[in-house]
C-alpha cells in the first residue's frame, strides 16, 4: 500500500505552494527532503458513493468536497480493518469546516467491546498524517448523551457515520450536567482580556447551545450561529477574529448567562419538587 499525505495547492504571490501537517509521521517526508508531486485522482462524489459497498451516512452535510468524502471513506475502511465488533463509527468535528485547514479529526467509536484506541490512533495518524481524537462509547452511552447533553447533539448535527444514527430521542434535562457546562462559559466574563477570539467564540457557543437545548430547540452549528447573531447582533466570525467591543458584548453576555443560569436553577427546583412528591 502506498503511504502519503494529501495536500492542496495554494496560490502564492510568486510561487504556488502545498501545505502538509507538521506532525506528519510518514518516513521520508522530513523538512528539506525531495518529494515527487503528482495529481491525486478523485472521482466525483456521486461516483465515490456508487463504488462503496456500504455507503457512509451523511448528516447535516448538504455539500461536501469529494476529497473529504474520499478521506472519510478511507478512514472508515482503516478502522474496520483494525477493530472488532463495532456498532458504528462517527467522524465529526472541525473536519467538516469549510476549506481544508482542519487541525485534527474527531472520531466516535460505538462498541460494547473495549477497543485498542491508542493502537488505532497510531495506525490512523501514520496512514493519514493528521492528529486523531478517539472517544469510545456504548450504544446506551451515545443515546444518553444525545438525550441530556447539548454538546452531543451539536457534535452529531454535522457528521459522517458508518451506519444510521437514531436521533428521535426524548430530551432529558439534567440540571447538574448543564450547570457544569455553563460554568465553563463563565470564564469569558472573568478572563475576557486574556482570551483569544476562538476561545471567546467557543465559550459563547457553549452557552447558547445550552440555552437552545433547554428551550427545546434544535442544537447545531447553524442554529447556534443564527442565535448568536440574533442575541448579540454580531456575526460569529467577528467573535472568532476577536473584533468585538468589550463593554457592549459583556453586557449582553452577562444577561444571557444569567438567563441560562436561572433556567437551570428552575430545572433543579422542578426536579426537587418532583422527588418530594413521590
Amino acid at each position: 500500500m502506498e503511504l502519503g499525505i494529501i495536500g492542496r495547492i495554494s496560490k502564492g504571490s510568486k510561487m504556488d505552494q502545498i501545505y502538509i501537517p507538521k506532525n506528519r509521521l510518514n518516513e521520508g517526508l522530513s523538512a528539506g527532503s525531495y518529494v515527487l508531486i503528482k495529481p491525486f485522482a478523485l472521482a466525483d462524489s456521486d461516483k465515490v458513493r456508487r463504488e462503496s459497498s456500504e455507503k457512509p451516512i451523511l448528516y447535516g452535510l448538504l455539500k461536501i468536497p469529494s476529497i473529504k468524502l474520499y478521506l472519510a471513506k478511507e478512514i472508515l475502511k482503516v478502522i474496520e480493518q483494525n477493530s472488532d465488533n463495532l456498532d458504528n463509527v462517527i467522524i465529526t468535528g472541525s473536519f467538516f469546516s469549510e476549506g481544508f485547514n482542519f487541525n485534527d479529526i474527531d472520531l466516535l467509536i460505538i462498541s460494547e467491546k473495549e477497543q485498542k484506541k491508542e493502537k488505532l490512533k497510531t495506525i490512523l495518524e501514520e496512514r493519514f498524517g493528521v492528529t486523531f481524537h478517539i472517544i469510545q462509547l456504548t450504544k446506551s452511552e451515545l443515546i444518553g448523551g444525545l438525550a441530556s447533553d447539548p454538546l452531543y447533539e451539536n457534535m452529531l448535527s454535522r457528521c459522517i457515520a458508518k451506519k444510521r444514527i437514531v436521533f428521535n430521542i426524548k430530551r432529558n434535562i439534567n440540571p447538574k450536567l448543564l450547570d457544569f457546562h455553563l460554568l465553563k462559559s463563565k470564564a469569558l466574563i472573568d478572563n475576557f482580556d486574556m482570551l483569544n477570539g476562538r476561545d471567546k467564540y467557543y465559550l459563547t457557543k457553549n452557552m447558547v447551545a445550552i440555552l437552545l437545548f433547554i428551550e427545546g430547540k434544535k442544537v447545531s452549528n447553524k442554529s447556534i450561529n443564527e442565535s448568536i447573531k440574533k442575541l448579540f447582533d454580531i456575526e460569529q466570525s467577528r467573535i472568532e477574529d476577536n473584533l468585538i467591543e468589550k463593554k457592549e458584548f459583556l453586557v449582553k453576555y452577562k444577561k444571557i448567562h444569567q438567563k441560562v443560569f436561572n433556567l437551570i436553577m428552575n430545572s433543579f427546583k422542578k426536579e426537587k419538587d418532583y422527588d418530594g412528591s413521590k
